[in-house]
């Protein structure tokens, strides 16, 4: 030791020989080599009282496996031949500041003594008795225990093998070097949990630890696994304090509750804890709610579910594999007070077992309780069941043995006994040879170890089970071996339900649903529809379909628009068609008419030049509705931009040519008795061709600037309901650019229209004034009530077809007008009163001039208050 450190180890001397002399209570096994032994032979005591009571099954049993060990060891004459082992063994009392004090036993032959300054009365030197030197110590149970002893161990380089303490953190080999355990560590067995939660599909579990070394380390190990591995997510951690107090677990219950989709609990806790959390949810009425997965402190222990198997109905729980040991149960059940008085607690596990009090000089019997005859025995008198670590407990002696005897062929060849080399056994070299043993243990598994001292992780995976079973209890239903083996169809859950019940934050989203993540919970997520026009383009985003698409209807793709046009058996159709052949009928019927009676007065003095020209308007005029009902493409939008407004100029350029005329020849006469010039038919023609020339030029314009074609109009029929879209299937001619194509012909009705208004003095015995008047009044309101309906449908979802029937119906009155009011009262005259259809009277220029005279002086007289009848003027 440095300088510095001599007072120290004094003290530490002085601690250890006052221990030795009020704590005197060890079992000492004489033999060749000595191995120490850290045993819970009693409970932690209550507060200022280091030990409790008796632990018949984790103390006296595990203690008695050691010595059985040793027994069978000393008696292998294929083991340690000729080397007898020995054993220092202690109480810990469950508590690692007592364990401390007593595992100063084990180091007191390595701390150097100054005895120089020492004299005997006589004056020769003091002869000093050598306490026995432990080489290795076998224990301890609890981890906290293991931490505190390894603590000290490991300065004077004392191997220590135990046989139960599983915290990760003792697997650090550079603060625990010279640790090592026949148990897996609960990494491990945290890694087997977290693989039977994701087994069974939950992602979202809560976390249950005792106050403590081995419940908050496995808690830390099994949240550091699932955060590496990713997919399940830790709802609530809660720690169980070591001195609870009242309604505490109630407390812990409700906690649980605030997060109630986490009905996984990963429980870590000791058996009391256990039970009294079991307690709290059956107070809560919370029986079937929690599914618990208990580590290997639940194991398969029936404490803890006592009177409480409702409660725990489902429960998994995790065991080292192990198996019971027969020689064991032999060797204990045939341990009596005469054969074992090696055990110095055996007295009190005696009284504790059969429930008997032994009599002792000075110790009053207590009434109550019947005396102990001795003749009782284990497992006939008593209920005996072998306790779990009873396996790990003979594997830890027979691995530190193993050691030993390969460490002495090694070191002492041919050497029966200990020999030089081995005496003293220096511990880092008998470490590396624990770290190397290979050997099959007492449950025919082998016993290893890897380089941090940690065992193979081995487990039987349990399910308490109450429904169906003749047996009611724990059943095993798989093992994990670095990998897990469940068989999920033999697990049953509360009420004998065979369907796993789910432990999750949030439940799948439906398909066409995105996932929105919660912050920081990356198992927690919202799940929202994708809605208008989006697919599900994976787990958490939406996409806009293409502007061609739609989504389907459970919306996890896009499919394409249906496509739609204007079908002839749609009524938006039959009606205007029906209108349009009426309309061309009675056209045809008209012209032929006049082409039959082509030289009767009444088709001469209508103009029969303009009149041809007239009808060919109107007939066109028809005609249109075709175009616009037939199935686009190229050769249809380009007749339908052609005709569009073609029909409508040819009619109204006569028109306007024809009121025009009489116009300027009543204007004329009122001046002079010369004729206007530009009157004559053939004047007519080319003054109306030149006003038709005028569309057309701008509809080749247009054909040039914008060859004709078709289009798919997705975004017309896209109403917020994606099962309603459509694409329609329809020319390139806006609603703007169908006005423009109509512009024209509104210029001319207009004009017509105004010339109409200005001839209406003129007499009717003179001219076609007046029907033509009419004729453009009622086309004038006709195209009135056409724009507010062609531009009031635009938000409607067939606007495309309110919108051609409105023009084509617009249209086809507009011409049925000009013609029922210009050509059918000529018709009928030539048709059924031919006896009029005579030649009247040939009007002159002048008698034109005498009329538009006459007439003004009507105007004249009327206004006067007089009113003139003029003579009938017809032949």
């Amino acid at each position: 030791f440095p300088q510095q450190d001599e007072s120290s180890v004094l003290n530490i001397t002085s601690v250890s020989a006052s221990h030795q002399h009020f704590h005197p209570h060890s079992i000492k096994i004489p033999g060749d080599i000595t191995l120490g032994g850290l045993f819970p032979i009693h409970a932690r005591g209550p507060h200022g009282v280091n030990c409790g009571e008796l632990k018949k099954e984790k103390g006296i049993h595990r203690m008695e496996a050691m010595l059985y060990a040793l027994d069978q060891i000393n008696s292998d004459p294929e083991l340690l031949p000729n080397i007898t082992l020995g054993a220092r063994i202690l109480d810990t009392c469950s508590r690692d500041t007592h364990a401390l004090e007593q595992s100063l036993t084990f180091v007191q032959a390595l701390i150097q003594k100054d005895t120089s300054d020492i004299r005997c009365s006589n004056g020769e030197p003091p002869i000093i008795r050598k306490p026995e030197r432990v080489v290795g110590v076998i224990g301890a149970s609890a981890s906290s225990v293991s931490i505190m002893v390894a603590n000290i161990l490991r300065l004077f380089e004392i191997p220590q093998v135990s046989y139960a303490s599983t915290a990760p953190e003792l697997s650090d080999n550079n603060r625990y070097d010279y640790f090592s355990r026949v148990v897996p560590p609960d990494s491990y067995q945290a890694q087997a949990m977290l693989d039977i939660v994701k087994a069974m599909g939950w992602n979202y579990v809560s976390t249950l630890a005792s106050e403590g070394n081995y419940g908050e380390s496995g808690v830390d190990a099994f949240m550091q696994i699932s955060r590496e591995a990713g997919g399940v997510c830790i709802a609530q951690s809660v720690k169980i304090p070591r001195e609870p107090t009242a309604g505490e677990f109630d407390k812990i219950i409700k906690r649980l509750m605030e997060t109630s989709n986490a009905r996984g609990v990963i429980i870590f806790a000791n058996e009391d804890d256990i039970k009294r959390v079991l307690e709290a949810a059956k107070r809560a009425n919370l029986t079937g709610h929690f599914l618990f997965v208990g580590s290997d402190s639940w194991g398969a222990k029936s404490s803890p579910v006592t009177e409480l198997e409702d409660v725990a109905e489902g429960a998994v729980t995790i065991l080292p594999k192990r198996a019971s040991i027969d020689g064991f149960d032999q060797y204990f059940m045939t341990r009596s007070l005469e054969n074992n008085r090696r055990n110095i607690w055996f007295a009190e596990f005696w009284e504790d077992d059969f429930r008997c009090k032994l009599t002792r000089p000075g110790i009053k019997l207590d009434p109550d309780k019947k005396k102990c005859t001795g003749d009782e025995r284990i497992g006939r008198d008593s209920l005996y069941e072998q306790e779990g670590k009873v396996q790990f407990v003979i594997d830890a002696v027979y691995a530190m043995a193993h050691a030993l005897h390969n460490m002495h062929q090694d070191m002492c060849p041919g050497s029966s006994g200990v020999c030089n080399n081995m005496d003293p056994v220096e511990g880092q070299v008998l470490l590396n040879y624990i770290r190397t043993v290979n050997f099959n243990g007492s449950a025919g598994t082998s016993v290893l170890f890897n380089e941090n001292g940690d065992a193979p992780g081995r487990y039987d995976i349990f399910q308490f089970q109450m429904t169906n079973h003749s047996h009611p209890g724990y059943h095993v239903i798989g093992q994990w071996t670095n990998n897990l083996r469940l068989n999920l169809e033999e697990m049953q859950w509360s009420g004998g339900d065979r369907s796993v019940p789910e432990s999750i934050c949030s439940f799948p989203c439906k398909p066409g649903e995105r996932k929105k993540m919660v912050k920081g919970v990356p198992c927690c997520w919202h799940c929202e529809l994708c809605d208008g026009y989006q697919y599900q383009l994976d787990e958490f985003n939406c996409e806009t379909c293409p502007s061609d698409m739609r989504p389907v209807p459970n919306r996890t793709a896009c499919r394409p628009t249906p496509i739609i046009k204007l079908e002839w058996n749609s009524p938006w159709a039959l009606v205007p068609a029906s209108l349009a052949m009426l309309g061309i009928l009675a056209t045809s019927a008209v012209v032929i008419t006049f082409i039959r009676f082509n030289d009767t007065p009444i088709v001469r003095a209508s103009g029969r030049e303009l009149s041809y020209v007239l009808l060919t308007g109107i007939f066109l005029i028809y005609l249109i509705t075709f175009l616009m009902i037939a199935e686009p493409g190229v050769v249809v939008c380009a007749f339908r931009r052609l005709l569009l407004g073609l029909g409508m100029a040819i009619t109204y350029s006569a028109m306007l040519t024809k009121t025009n005329r009489i116009y300027r020849i009543f204007e004329q006469g009122k001046r002079s008795v010369t004729p206007p010039k530009f009157i004559s038919p053939t004047s007519q023609l080319v003054i109306t061709f030149i006003l038709i020339c005028v569309q057309v030029l701008g509809v080749f314009v247009w054909f040039g600037v914008v060859p004709p074609h078709t289009i798919i109009d997705y975004d017309e029929l896209r109403p917020p309901n994606p099962d309603l879209a459509r694409g329609i299937l329809k020319c390139d001619m806006s609603d703007l650019s169908i006005i423009c194509c109509l512009s024209y012909s509104i210029v001319l009705m207009v004009t017509c229209t105004v010339y109409a208004v200005k001839s209406r003095g003129v007499p009717e015995t003179f001219n076609e004034a007046k029907p033509i008047g009419f004729t453009m009044y009622t086309t004038c309101i006709v195209w009135l009530a056409f724009v507010p309906i062609f531009f009031g449908t635009a938000q409607s979802t067939e606007k495309m077809f309110i919108q051609t029937a409105t023009l084509t119906v617009s249209m086809s009155l507009s011409a049925s007008v000009s013609l029922g009011m210009l050509y059918m009262p000529k018709v009928y005259v030539i048709v059924f009163h031919p006896e009029q259809n005579v030649q009247k009277r040939k009007r002159s220029f002048k008698a034109v001039v005498q009329a538009a005279t006459l007439s003004q002086k009507s105007t004249s007289d009327k206004q006067n208050g007089e009113t003139r009848i003029e003579p009938d003027r017809t032949q």
